[in-house]
């Protein structure tokens, strides 16, 4: 019989993303990102945090929330490889995993001590989920975490795609001055799954409370209409 041991959940992330739909495929790949870590009531001592400002890293270990299934496969299909090759599932990032966790390298912007929901972390780059739970932080060291001469498997040579973003000044008004940089790194990776590729395909992004609208052609997205979500009464 196999062993079971709960993991508690000690904060949750705040980002632009409502749905799966946009979310980075790494951490660090759009470091314009922002988002909060905001603890459960019971891990709110600020005793916890003392001296993580002084890291400019850390590390988030969570959950795939969107991603949690009763049954397992051995293999995958990575996007990397457009969707048609199968690999191992540990040899790759795959949300779906024998247990529905990620890791992620994020940067540490700020740590607020005391407002009224308890301590908060500010960090860049995050690619996860709005309201995803997190099970721990731990602070990302150099001298142990960084090997720059490791292989990087599969993924070596493999360059990360960008589009050229085409967004029009009168849709660019409507986005939030703090949250125009991080759409503009989300929309130049290219947001889409691997497998589509209609030009003619108009997709929706949700983005910080906006329905962002956009086709790809040629390597070029361009937006064709954002439009403000209306939140469901």
């Amino acid at each position: 019989m196999s062993e079971t041991h709960p993991f508690q959940v000690i904060a949750r992330i705040h980002t632009a993303f409502p749905t799966k739909f946009g979310v980075p495929r790494q951490s660090g790949l759009v470091d314009a990102l922002k988002a909060q870590v905001v603890f459960e009531p019971e891990y709110r001592n600020p005793d916890a945090l003392r001296g993580l400002e002084e890291y400019s890293h850390i590390w988030l270990i969570w959950q795939f929330s969107g991603a949690v299934r009763e049954h397992w496969s051995p293999t995958v299909r990575p996007p990397r490889l457009g969707g048609n090759a199968r690999m191992g599932v540990f040899a790759t990032r795959s949300p779906f995993r024998p247990n529905p966790i990620g890791l992620s390298s994020v940067r540490l912007e700020g740590v607020e001590l005391h407002t009224t929901q308890g301590p908060i972390l500010h960090v860049a780059g995050a690619d996860l989920m709005d309201g995803t739970p997190i099970y721990d932080i731990k602070p990302y060291l150099p001298y142990a975490d960084s090997h720059p001469d490791a292989s990087g498997g599969f993924t070596t040579g493999l360059s990360e795609r960008t589009l050229e973003v085409n967004l029009p000044e009168r849709w660019r008004s409507l986005v939030p001055p703090e949250e125009l940089e991080g759409l503009l790194g989300v929309l130049a990776h290219d947001p889409r799954p691997s497998y589509q590729k209609d030009p003619e395909r108009v997709y929706g992004l949700p983005f910080a409370g906006l329905d962002v609208r956009f086709t790809v052609a040629d390597g070029v997205l361009t937006v064709c209409e954002i439009c403000p979500i209306t939140p469901n009464t």
